[in-house]
């Protein structure tokens, strides 16, 4: 007897389910020859806010957690890739050979960062020499939640931008790339069963124009990271919006290489530094 194939339905991912939008809508996912692949749910306004709750619920326990340990949540997500690497392949496209490789430099640069997890204390901390006696010691600590804009690049690029920013304790609110979003859900699902917990990393897939603002003005977002806004206009949009609550911003870079090797700027840029004096003899 011949079966009907079972359909995949692409929502979104929101404090560690993956709820249809709250609106209801979807959008065609179409190849680059403008075949139908599959519908995607189009977010919301309200989406992001349920986003946003969801990863300032997870902030305290997870910036709270070892850098050990999220070392050790970022190596297993690059473990359960690998093992999905011909699911992935699939759903870039783009050639066989080309799509491998673009999964295997997602895995190697998932493993970069998780080897930084507990060394980029050491590296960007300090003690202070200062006149008196006193101990003076700076350390990094994290912004808080991080609204991500994520680039057309839908794996390589998508996990450059993720990944240093919980590696470092942030959590996240991610605008997935609007014309490649299958990865994104794919990946969503290897983070619901690698031990990262709900709401670390949200993804939200539609109109990177509808999105953007909300999230940018959205006054408990405390950083906000617009590499994949290639409008200018948007862009200049959601950084006026982002100033009303003083957020960190990481400005959009178009012409940014994911293939090249990554660079410690954009694990400290949602940094914060503390400052503590300690008596000496205490």
């Amino acid at each position: 007897m011949s079966r009907l194939a079972v359909r995949k339905t692409y929502k979104l991912y929101i404090g560690g389910a993956f709820p249809r939008s709250e609106s209801g809508r979807s959008y065609a996912v179409t190849s680059p020859k403008g075949d139908f692949l599959a519908n995607a749910s189009r977010a919301s306004r309200k989406d992001v806010r349920d986003a946003v709750v969801a990863a300032r619920k997870a902030f305290p326990g997870w910036s709270g957690a070892t850098a050990y340990n999220r070392g050790q949540i970022l190596y297993r997500i690059a473990e359960m890739l690998e093992g999905r690497r011909a699911q992935f392949a699939e759903e870039l496209g783009g050639g066989k050979k080309a799509a491998l490789e673009a999964v295997d430099a997602t895995v190697d640069r998932l493993v970069w960062y998780a080897g930084w997890s507990d060394k980029i204390a050491s590296v960007h901390g300090t003690a202070n020499p200062v006149a008196g006696p006193y101990f003076n010691l700076s350390s990094p600590e994290p912004t808080g939640v991080v609204g991500v804009v994520a680039p057309e690049d839908p794996l390589v690029g998508l996990i450059s931008v993720i990944a240093p920013a919980i590696v470092t304790g942030n959590t996240c609110v991610v605008i997935a790339s609007e014309r490649t979003p299958l990865p994104s859900i794919t990946l969503a699902e290897v983070l619901a069963t690698s031990d990262l917990p709900g709401g670390v990393v949200n993804v939200l897939t539609g109109h990177q124009k509808e999105l953007a603002p909300w999230l940018a003005a959205h006054m408990d977002v405390n950083g906000l990271d617009l590499t994949g806004v290639s409008d200018a206009e948007l862009a200049l949009t959601c950084e006026q919006a982002a100033a009303e609550n003083l957020k960190r911003v990481l400005r959009p870079s178009p012409e940014e290489d994911w293939r090249a090797a990554p660079a410690l700027t954009r694990m400290t840029r949602f940094l914060e530094t503390k400052t503590v004096w300690h008596p000496m003899g205490v």
